[in-house]
């Protein structure tokens, strides 16, 4: 490889040979002889393969590893990293788009020597043919943050880094710090930031450089696990941080309100499985035990009409409104795909007589 990488763009990828392409079309439209891209595939069994050799012909710092067996979203994170020729890498996901001069933005902030770069993103659906969110990040101007302002910096952007995409970070950085420990988590990258304050300076770049392809993620069926419980559990390990802090970023239980149990049955992702799998176990209050249980018995289809009702009518009030109305018509208590799913048993069953 060429001794002038300075930026290692790392992506573990598994079974996106639909999308992965686009990801690389942003990135590679971009790229100067300074950028190489690692992709490290967790044993894809679809042509993920073909189509980055494909992209190789076209941009030679492209180095794909294809692993024998899946790992862990994790565990192949470190490894591309752990394969990088840059001083900087950059933790890019396999289904989103870097816009227009994201690339040479980041390249220029270089010369100040930050330990971590933050890059702000904008939020589409799907298909990328709908802005929900214009900023991620409500920021208008780039803020830098010393090792005295981690509290601030852990306040304003770990739920945002739950998206892994918008993460520049010295390798060095990432080589001293912990990461083992936090295999399985799915945000081994957010560990890697905040298990304890960072020793130098920061940057948050205001300008959103990232399209993110909202409601694609791989662990979607596992939501209510991963949102309500794994996600909480890592914030909450963070002990250099105040218990205030770590609440601002998210409650500790946040399934105990059944507001939130509400939003998730209404969104698919509560059932009687999830009642019985992670919270019965949890809950000692025969009370708790008895309302938890019957919210996850509730007829999603109609909690799914009242909250998009609800949020349609009240969009201007939220700034996240367009999300909400995103998760609930992904649902399958979703009106249409409701209607739609009975119509079509109802055809089946006729089709059996």
């Amino acid at each position: 490889m060429s001794n002038n990488i300075v930026l290692s763009i790392c992506i573990a990828t598994f079974n996106r040979a639909m999308l992965i392409g686009e990801a690389l079309d942003s990135i590679v439209s971009q790229a100067t002889n300074e950028v190489e891209i690692i992709i490290v595939d967790g044993a894809s069994t679809d042509n993920t393969g073909e189509i980055v050799k494909n992209y190789q012909q076209k941009f030679p710092l492209i180095r794909y590893i294809r692993l024998a067996a899946k790992g862990g979203f994790d565990q192949d994170c470190c490894r591309a990293v752990e394969l990088a020729e840059g001083k900087y890498c950059w933790l890019f996901s396999d289904d989103d788009i870097l816009k227009p001069g994201a690339i040479k933005a980041v390249l220029d902030e270089f010369q100040h020597n930050y330990e971590l770069i933050l890059v702000n993103a904008e939020i589409k659906n799907v298909n990328l043919s709908k802005v929900l969110k214009k900023r991620y990040l409500n920021f208008v101007d780039n803020r830098i943050y010393q090792r005295e302002d981690s509290e601030q910096l852990f306040i304003d952007v770990a739920s945002y880094l739950s998206f892994i995409g918008c993460i520049v970070f010295k390798r060095s950085l990432w080589n001293a710090r912990e990461k083992k420990t936090y295999f399985g988590t799915l945000f081994v990258h957010v560990a890697v930031i905040f298990q304890s304050p960072i020793a130098g300076k920061i940057v948050v770049l205001a300008n959103p450089m990232i399209s993110i392809r909202y409601g694609n993620s791989l662990w979607t069926n596992k939501c209510f696990e991963v949102s309500l419980l794994i996600w909480p559990n890592l914030i909450w390990s963070f002990s250099d941080f105040s218990e205030s802090a770590r609440h601002r970023v998210c409650p500790r239980e946040p399934w105990r309100r059944f507001k939130t149990l509400l939003i998730y049955r209404a969104r698919g992702a509560y059932t009687l499985r999830e009642y019985k799998e992670f919270l019965m176990k949890r809950l000692d209050s025969t009370i708790d035990r008895f309302f938890t249980r019957l919210i996850a018995q509730l007829p999603g289809v109609f909690l799914n009409l009242g909250l998009y009702a609800y949020f349609t009518i009240f969009r201007f009030y939220y700034t996240n409104a367009e999300i909400y109305l995103v998760d609930l018509e992904n649902s399958t208590y979703y009106y249409k795909r409701y209607v739609t799913s009975i119509m079509v048993k109802y055809i089946s069953l006729k089709i059996r007589r």
